[in-house]
């Protein structure tokens, strides 16, 4: 008897071909992206930047203040209020101690992160400055640009403008700095115009003509390209062939407000990069991300509200998104652990310190009696694995006690369609569907008929819950108004099946009608 248990075979869930994803491995890496935080702002959110140190802190301007977040946790770090009007444009220096701002004022302030008090007050605009940057390796300098159409390059120890770049005719709303060299900036104007500087000459090296208002403009990270926003465009622009208009990418429905790059690096995730991506925000809502090798989109993500504002770390890990209502959107992605073997570094011969030797165990302590138990196999030890005895679920019981009814029971209480769907195929080879089926009075019925009412009309439980189906109607028929829960259950049935029909009937019209327009044009 014994012998006759141990040679039960449990009844294994129900396993089907494996689907294709059909998400590209740029749009697992962007879903991978998450809600953090959610915070609200009094006004627009009209920037937002990253930390170079840390790379997961941010500025984020909105009103009359710049808020610090940790992009970890999505808390506030810091608030600096310290203005009399909108704050525009709060960016960090390369080392991350010092905070620069425009604002509505046409001054620029230059704040200590430590102790949030003003250092330097640059004063020379005569209109607005939206747009404030710090070259990527200089500590000493900083790029402002206003609505008095200049742009202007500062000093910050002696908080004078070092050189005015005139040339724009409208108000100047954003800019970039190159990331290959400090004296090379770009900025972008409502005057549909981009226009590139070299702060050692006063006058513009080369103007690009976007025929849009720009909104913003971003260096590649190997400097030779140039990205401008204007309008609902986003342009590619070779600033080492003269100015060449490489690609225009639209999109977007609405005015693109901001652009962002991921860093390239070489990774071992779901977004290897030859190329890095950018990411454009729109007034339309949507984020999407453009591989610039091919200048396609490959993914796009849609929000409430309209986007004013984007900044995505340096890591790829934490991404935010402003928008025009004061609300930030703070996603971030989880860093995948890779764990690789760790191989031990030869010790240098300069190294004086000592290497502590491992304690040798002695009879005289009780480790010494417990040593070898904890120990792993070596490699080449024979491994003698105790075998386990298999528990068996309640259907497996039922099963092998020959209790149908009970079995179908057990399975259909787990609500899993897979273990559902095994111990009917079972029955069906065992000819005991009749029986499980049979007999059952309206509690024991009803999950029976929702399950039915559920899964009916999937295509891959279709074949076997037809007959099932049929055979519950037969068998229950002249009890169908007993119980109106079963009633209803019925009704729902029937509803279900009806409606898959006429789906069925509609799209075989509609394969009637496409397949003459497919033989026409292949005979064009």
């Amino acid at each position: 008897m014994d012998a006759g248990r141990n040679d039960y075979v449990p009844v294994k869930a129900k396993a089907y071909p494996a689907s294709k994803n059909p998400l590209s491995a740029d749009a697992r890496f962007w879903k991978a992206f998450k809600i953090l935080a959610t915070p609200q702002h009094i006004g627009a959110v009209t920037s937002i930047q990253f930390s170079p140190v840390d790379h997961h802190d941010f500025a984020v301007s909105s009103s009359t203040r710049v808020t610090i977040y940790d992009g970890i946790t999505g808390e506030v770090k810091k608030t600096i209020s310290r203005f009399t009007d909108v704050a525009y444009s709060g960016t960090f220096r390369s080392d991350g101690q010092l905070l620069a701002a425009g604002g509505e004022t046409g001054m620029v302030q230059i704040f200590d992160l430590g102790s949030r008090q003003i250092l330097r007050q640059l004063k020379g605009h005569k209109g607005a400055v939206h747009w404030v940057r710090y070259a990527p390796q200089d500590k000493l300098h900083v790029l402002s640009a206003g609505d008095d159409r200049t742009v202007r390059y500062w000093d910050v120890a002696t908080s004078e403008p070092l050189s005015t770049l005139n040339g724009h005719t409208d108000y100047v709303r954003c800019g970039s700095a190159s990331p290959t060299s400090n004296d090379l900036w770009a900025s972008g104007s409502y005057d549909h115009t981009v226009r590139l500087w070299d702060i050692r000459t006063p006058k513009c090296v080369l103007q690009l003509e976007h025929e849009k208002p720009l909104e913003d403009v971003l260096f590649f990270p190997s400097g030779g390209l140039l990205a401008s926003a204007g309008g609902t465009d986003v342009k590619i622009w070779d600033i080492v062939g003269g100015g060449r208009l490489v690609q225009t990418l639209g999109s977007h429905q609405k005015t693109v407000t901001s652009l962002t790059m991921t860093a390239p690096r070489e990774s071992s995730s779901a977004l290897e990069q030859d190329a890095p991506r950018l990411l454009t925000s729109s007034l339309d809502g949507h984020v999407r991300v453009f591989d610039l090798s091919s200048f396609k989109v490959t993914h796009a993500a849609k929000y409430p509200h309209p986007l004013v504002s984007m900044g995505l770390s340096t890591s790829s890990q934490t991404l935010a998104v402003g928008t025009s209502s004061g609300m930030l959107y703070i996603r971030q992605r989880k860093a995948t652990e890779i764990k690789e073997d760790q191989e031990e570094k030869p010790k240098s011969l300069l190294d004086t310190t000592r290497s502590k030797k491992p304690k040798q165990l002695r009879p005289n302590n009780y480790r010494y009696f417990l040593r070898g138990r904890s120990e792993s196999a070596a490699e080449g030890d024979h491994v003698l694995v105790k075998p386990q005895k298999g528990k068996l679920n309640a259907q497996d019981k039922f099963l092998r006690k020959f209790m149908y009814r009970e079995a179908l029971s057990a399975a259909l209480a787990t609500a899993d369609p897979t273990v559902v769907i095994a111990v009917m195929e079972e029955l069906v080879a065992r000819r005991g569907l009749v029986k499980a089926i049979s007999n059952r009075d309206a509690p024991s019925l009803e999950p029976l008929l929702a399950f039915l009412c559920k899964y009916i009309v999937m295509p891959k439980q279709t074949r076997l819950l037809v007959p099932v189906a049929h055979l519950v109607l037969d068998l229950y028929t002249e009890s169908l108004g007993v119980s109106p829960t079963i009633s209803h259950l019925i009704s729902i049935l029937r509803d279900r099946v009806g409606t898959e029909v006429k789906l069925h009937l509609h799209l075989q019209s509609l394969q009637g009608l496409m397949e003459p327009l497919i033989q026409a044009s292949a005979q064009i």
